[in-house]
């Protein structure tokens, strides 16, 4: 419990301490969980507040700094002096208002497929990529239309927000159709909590990113339609010493599509730091 709130985590692993934020938000942490860095890094994987078992918060105030707050309280508890952070999406955002807001707890963060804002424009630029995407396959073909749908859809409640999302996999993924078939297993995990108290958050760091102190580690996949390349070299030009690593075969899931370069990757970059 922290300040009456209750926030649910789950160890895995041994070695340095790692915090891996899952995105969304809402999204259920299990789909991120890389087992093949656990051989080599305690992974923390939270449950953040809002999300699986772990409390909604009254009032519905989700900005990045309330769960920035929320981190340092799990890493305090942790008893480290310092830790990795890891966020993937929404979770980078939250990785990112850490590093600002208590740099103190952080050997580096990890910022993957994420970026420096949230709002009308992130929404604007992936429709503009979804576009792309249906643009790009054969005419009347059934993943376009899919994806399309998909996103043009006005979900209400938990269950078909989840099919929505089930159903925007294609755009996900830099080549879903040769990789849906290593998918059965992983695609069970996707679940989300919904809170309908949830506010909007406009969030909006590019004006700081020059204070950001923090080793830092932009990861993002070529593919990536929702938090795309050109967004990751905005964060790696901003953050002074900052590194960016493009995953030539992935969307926005590279620790699915190149598990064994993503560890290496993340791996390097702690063994440095």
């Amino acid at each position: 419990m922290v300040d009456g709130v209750r926030v649910t985590y789950h160890v895995h692993g041994t070695g340095p301490v790692c915090i891996a934020h899952s995105g969304g938000p809402g999204v259920h942490w299990p789909y991120l969980r890389m087992p093949y860095l656990e051989d080599r890094l305690t992974m923390v994987y939270i449950e953040p507040v809002g999300t699986g078992s772990s409390d909604l918060l009254p009032g519905g105030d989700y900005s990045m700094e309330v769960y920035a707050s929320y981190v340092a309280k799990l890493a305090q508890h942790l008893g480290e002096s310092k830790v990795f952070l890891l966020g993937h999406s929404h979770g980078g955002f939250v990785a990112l208002q850490t590093a600002l807001d208590f740099p103190e707890l952080l050997n580096g963060v990890i910022v993957y497929d994420s970026m420096a804002y949230n709002g009308p424009e992130l929404g604007a630029q992936a429709f503009a990529n979804v576009e792309k995407y249906v643009a790009s396959r054969p005419e009347g073909d059934a993943l376009a239309t899919q994806v399309l749908d998909a996103w043009n859809a006005s979900p209400e409640g938990h269950d078909e927000q989840v099919d929505v999302l089930a159903r925007l996999l294609p755009v996900y993924f830099k080549d879903f159709e040769a990789i849906d078939p290593q998918l059965t297993e992983w695609k069970t995990l996707l679940d989300m909590t919904v809170d309908p108290a949830r506010q909007n958050d406009q969030w909006d760091i590019r004006p700081r990113l020059g204070e950001i102190a923090v080793p830092t580690l932009v990861i993002v996949g070529v593919a990536d339609f929702i938090c795309p390349v050109n967004s990751a070299q905005e964060l790696a030009d901003g953050i002074p010493g900052a590194e960016l690593v493009v995953l030539k075969e992935s969307g926005h899931f590279g620790h699915v599509e190149e598990p064994g370069i993503f560890r290496d990757i993340v791996l390097k970059f702690v063994a440095t730091h």
